[in-house]
């Protein structure tokens, strides 16, 4: 009897409260991919059904995880599924991974995939290896890569601050030089091929210690000024308000359609770690802020 039964209901609608997205973790979702599938949906409708399966009482995502965000970020009460049957947890990620062969995951995906067969469901390599139709070589390597990955960088790879391509090349670091190396990459806007050469020069580094000294002088340095651009005149006061205005209006309704179309469990234990810091920063700045502009305006009224 096969793990995967392969039999599909016909689509139906399903509640997109009612969804669950606990392989979330096992995927990407980057911003602007998330926000292109936003504006598809908006302009177009939900073209494709998303893959779900049922786990005892409730529905389970197995595919389709953009959309499902982008319609909550949409303010959409349902979406169109495609329930397919699936014998265990095993089986629903073969079947993800099934679903991806030709599109293909990223190798940090598939990591992190080979990763929960392994620790979660307690499956051999070589049982993980027939069960995906792989090499128990190929399987070895992507497991090597996400057991030597420090989870702070997966973390910075979950939120879209670091390539996966990039986090790739820093596995080739011990692990007390991967964080603080990510942390240049991001400061720095490296890209992967830059990323590549920092590692390499950081192996050449004789010891831990020469590698964190190399490391902090380059945190410490200020990033090289873009390419000079045309001189422009200066704004005025009122200008740089506007634009202030236009930006924060732009990135507080994005931040807030991706904070209701994501739960923060879906990221993964790091990566929500990290989120809401962020948010326990920003939130008191925007207090004041709002203050700030309940007192302007007030101000301006009464003149």
């Amino acid at each position: 009897m096969p793990a995967v039964i392969t039999r599909h209901e016909p689509p139906q609608t399903a509640s997109i409260a009612e969804l669950g997205e606990r392989l979330a973790a096992l995927r990407l979702c980057e911003a602007a991919a998330l926000e292109a599938m936003r504006r598809s949906l908006e302009r177009h409708g939900q073209l494709m059904p998303i893959v779900a399966f049922a786990e005892g009482d409730h529905v389970e995502t197995l595919d389709g995880f953009k959309r499902l965000r982008a319609a909550r970020a949409l303010g959409w009460a349902t979406v169109a599924i495609t329930l397919v049957e699936v014998a265990d947890d095993v089986a629903a990620k073969v079947r993800l991974f099934e679903l991806h062969h030709r599109h293909g995951l990223t190798e940090i995906e598939e990591a992190w995939l080979i990763r929960s067969l392994y620790r979660d469901d307690g499956l051999t390599q070589p049982e993980i290896a027939r069960r995906l139709a792989r090499h128990k070589s190929w399987v070895c390597r992507r497991l090597v890569l996400v057991e030597a990955l420090d989870p702070a960088v997966q973390a910075d790879v979950r939120v879209g601050l670091l390539a996966p391509r990039a986090a790739i090349a820093l596995a080739g670091l011990p692990r007390g030089n991967q964080e603080p190396a990510s942390a240049v990459v991001i400061r720095r806007g490296l890209t992967v091929q830059q990323t590549e050469r920092l590692v390499a020069a950081l192996r050449e580094r004789p010891d831990d210690a020469a590698r964190a000294a190399w490391i902090a002088q380059r945190l410490e340095t200020a990033p090289a000024p873009p390419d000079p651009r045309p001189t422009r005149a200066p704004r005025s006061e009122a200008d740089g308000m506007v634009t202030d205005i236009a930006t924060l209006l732009r990135v507080g309704t994005r931040l807030q359609a991706r904070l209701l179309g994501t739960p923060l469990g879906a990221l993964g234990a790091p990566a929500t770690e990290v989120v809401l810091d962020g948010l326990g920063a920003v939130a008191p700045v925007l207090t004041a802020l709002a203050r700030t502009i309940a007192t302007v305006i007030g101000e301006e009224r009464a003149a």
